[in-house]
């Protein structure tokens, strides 16, 4: 027993309980005879209370970073990736051997990946719904593929139009809509994005970031209208082992 290597990693964030990452890495570890690791849910109210998730657990590997603490969490970040220096998010932590804790993004990744396969020529331009730490990482890919944006928010900002600004020319002008906001997600399945629904066609992509429920009313309503959907299920796997790789290099 005493040959077994011990690794502990896991997830921080907020009301995680239904988390993906936790089944994910538990199921990879049994399944890939990686005996001795394990992998935690630290859910925490606020960020603050991560100071002492570090303290009180020095034998901590690596993390993974979910709503709402993307950006939250960057102060007690030592150093930064190029990559997540630019996006200004983080979802994947690597703490070395010295307790240093590097951030690194690995959502532009997954998204990226899970993206590109229902890439046709004519989709040219995205709205990304939401301005958290999630849409940093969308709006990074869609840089890396060469697709304009926009951000939608709840009130108009600086970079951001409001819901009440889309109408059949938005449509007809951004054939990518993708939801970078909690709303949908379990248990408050009947929630949906505020959007004029009947224009979506089979010109359109909707992708959702949220994986259960699995098709969100988000993604049924463009489904109604013709449109090609996505979740984010796949978009969390390929972060995932992205962030596994970066965990043992």
């Amino acid at each position: 027993m005493s040959d077994i290597v011990k690794k502990r990693f896991g997830l921080l964030g907020q009301n995680i309980s239904y988390s993906f990452s936790k089944g994910y890495f538990t199921d990879k570890f049994n399944n890939e005879n990686f005996e001795g690791y394990t992998y935690e849910n630290f859910d925490i109210q606020e960020i603050d209370s991560f100071t002492a998730i570090l303290k009180n657990n020095a034998d901590l590997k690596g993390l993974s970073v979910t709503i709402p603490y993307k950006q939250a969490v960057l102060p007690f970040i030592d150093k930064l990736s190029k990559k997540a220096a630019l996006i200004g998010a983080v979802n994947t932590i690597k703490i070395t051997k010295k307790g240093k804790l590097k951030g690194y993004n690995t959502d532009y990744y997954g998204f990226k990946k899970a993206l590109e396969p229902l890439l046709q020529p004519h989709h040219k331009k995205a709205l990304i719904l939401g301005t958290g730490g999630a849409s940093k990482g969308v709006a990074f890919a869609l840089n890396e593929l060469d697709i304009a944006y926009t951000f939608v928010s709840r009130e108009a900002k600086e970079n951001a139009i409001d819901y009440n600004q889309i109408n059949a020319t938005t449509f007809d002008n951004y054939q990518i809509i993708i939801n970078a906001t909690p709303v949908g997600t379990s248990p408050d399945t009947e929630a949906f994005p505020l959007l004029p629904y009947e224009y979506f066609t089979d010109n359109h992509i909707a992708f959702d970031l949220i994986y259960n429920p699995a098709e969100t009313q988000f993604l049924k309503k463009a489904k109604a209208g013709g449109a090609q959907i996505k979740n984010g299920l796949d978009m969390l796997i390929f972060q995932a082992e992205k962030a596994w790789k970066i965990w043992n290099k």
